[in-house]
């Protein structure tokens, strides 16, 4: 049972060493502690916890497209790129042992506590923490769905005799995903009291399979993207009035997250993330954004830097998208606040990552290197806006697409569709300016790889990515295995009814 190491909030882990297979899955608080050790399977940093120099979590996986840049090389997301990985690497083996533990920790408590009595737990709470689990699951099978295709698709508990299990097709796994969420929204509140806050609601739910819609171009019907959205539109989120502050602790509870990893490292809590930790000398150094990503923030008059008047060479963040100051570090500007560090512009892109990125340090540092308290969002209502515009853009309400875009650009400052772009668009000039919102509103989020994907443009990224000027690094555009992620090979070896990704042979 040491799987669900969780006291009553699952950041705080506890002591395990009274928990045996005799004595538990017998009380609601049992069955919350074993939902808790799901949550901490997100926490690890080969998932959400992320790292100071790899790329093997999803905080930093914008380094694989056009946005950012490992400096580290010798690390999963720029070998990638290059095309220099192979089965055996531990940049893939890191992400799918991670995910499968987190579904086989969700299998357990899914039928230990579905065969809870009336007397132990409420039939209510049950379905609740059931629905929990179902959506972590959904979670994790999305991730390997995305990145490594055809999957073994495991939904019970395993002896060791069963584990050797073929792969699935996507459709199956898809359908699963479908399934499980479908529960979670039937079964999931819509929130929880404050001492409960960070656990995964109704908005979750609907907001995950609006992403899973989306990925696969379901937009109409009772399950598309457009009903899911609109349902989850009505629950009360709301974007954060100040974007930069979003992205710090202070904004974590703010009605913009619809779902987060939530992470606490102090004196009553053992867990922390790495992904916002960075150096004292330079920012993270792991994700260097990109000269193509930079540039593809507007001035504030709305128009690209090729175009505006208000564009100063000499001053690149002048007069740009407030979020391009509030997710990059332009040379000159101070980062490390209570130590006054002046970035100088240093490293291969000339730009540092300033979202998500630690601003303030002890004089020691220890705060910059060590774990911090930084949430990770999965889901946030921005990025729901932009999926509901996307799927009424892809289904011909052109100009329902451009008031949400609008609604985003809003919450910044920055010119409408109609005052910049015009009126009577085509749907490719649509089309154009809503995939233009996703990577300027969500840049460093770990969406873009997702993103290109979908919309089949990954070899377009490639070629940007190998155009801009950061020294030796060569981006290779490989077709589906630039794509797909391979089987590790430990699997293969242990697992002979496992076939390795067609890509990957």
């Amino acid at each position: 049972m040491g799987l669900f190491g969780c006291s009553e909030d699952y950041l705080d882990r506890s002591s395990l060493t009274s928990i045996a297979e005799n004595n538990f899955w017998e009380t609601e608080a049992d069955a919350q502690l074993g939902i808790n050790g799901i949550y901490a399977q997100f926490q690890g940093s080969n998932l959400y916890g992320g790292n100071l120099n790899t790329t093997t979590a999803f905080p930093l996986f914008d380094t694989m497209g056009d946005n950012a840049y490992n400096q580290f090389e010798f690390e999963g997301g720029a070998r990638y790129m290059e095309g220099t990985l192979d089965p055996t690497d531990g940049f893939f083996n890191g992400i799918w042992t991670g995910l499968y533990s987190g579904i086989g920790r969700a299998n357990v408590a899914i039928e230990e506590i579905g065969e809870m009595t009336e007397a132990q737990i409420s039939e209510t709470t049950k379905n609740q923490l059931i629905g929990q689990a179902r959506l972590l699951r959904a979670l994790s099978y999305f991730n390997l769905a995305v990145y490594y295709g055809d999957v073994p698709l495991i939904t019970k508990y395993q002896t060791l005799e069963e584990a050797y299990v073929p792969k699935n097709t996507y459709a199956e796994v898809t359908a699963q995903i479908v399934e499980d969420l479908q529960f979670a929204i039937a079964n999931l509140p819509e929130s929880y009291p404050t001492d409960l806050y960070g656990y995964a609601t109704k908005g979750a739910a609907l907001g995950l399979l609006a992403r899973v819609q989306l990925y696969n171009k379901v937009y109409d019907g009772e399950f598309g993207v457009l009903n899911l959205t609109n349902q989850l539109m009505s629950l009360g989120y709301a974007l954060h009035p100040n974007y930069g502050e979003l992205f710090t602790e202070a904004g974590e509870r703010s009605p913009e997250v619809v779902f987060s990893i939530r992470f606490l490292r102090g004196p009553e809590a053992n867990n922390g993330e790495t992904f916002s930790s960075t150096f004292l000398g330079t920012p993270k150094v792991s994700s260097r954004p990109m000269p193509n990503m930079v540039n593809d923030y507007y001035c504030t008059d709305g128009l690209p830097i090729t175009q505006s008047p208000l564009y100063n060479n000499n001053n690149k963040g002048r007069n740009r998208d407030p979020r391009a100051n509030a997710s990059v570090y332009f040379a000159g500007d101070i980062f490390l606040t209570d130590l006054n560090r002046v970035f100088p512009g240093n490293g291969p892109t000339g730009f540092g990552q300033r979202k998500y990125i630690r601003q303030s340090a002890d004089a020691e540092g220890n705060a910059v290197f060590g774990e911090g308290s930084q949430d990770f969002y999965v889901m946030r209502y921005a990025d729901v806006l932009l999926m509901r515009a996307e799927a009424l853009m892809e289904t011909g309400d052109l100009n329902g697409a451009a008031a949400l875009v609008n609604q985003v650009r809003d919450r910044v400052g920055m010119p409408a569709v109609d005052d910049v772009e015009g009126t009577n668009l085509s749907q490719d000039e649509m089309r154009t300016i809503v995939r233009h919102e996703r990577r300027v509103e969500l840049a460093f989020e770990g969406l873009r790889f997702i993103d290109l994907k979908r919309w089949g443009i990954m070899a377009e990224a490639f070629q940007r990515a190998a155009s801009d000027p950061v020294g030796p690094y060569s981006p290779v555009y490989q077709g589906d295995k630039s794509e797909t992620f391979p089987i590790p090979q430990n699997e293969l070896d242990v697992n002979k009814n496992l076939v390795q990704n067609p890509a990957w042979n």
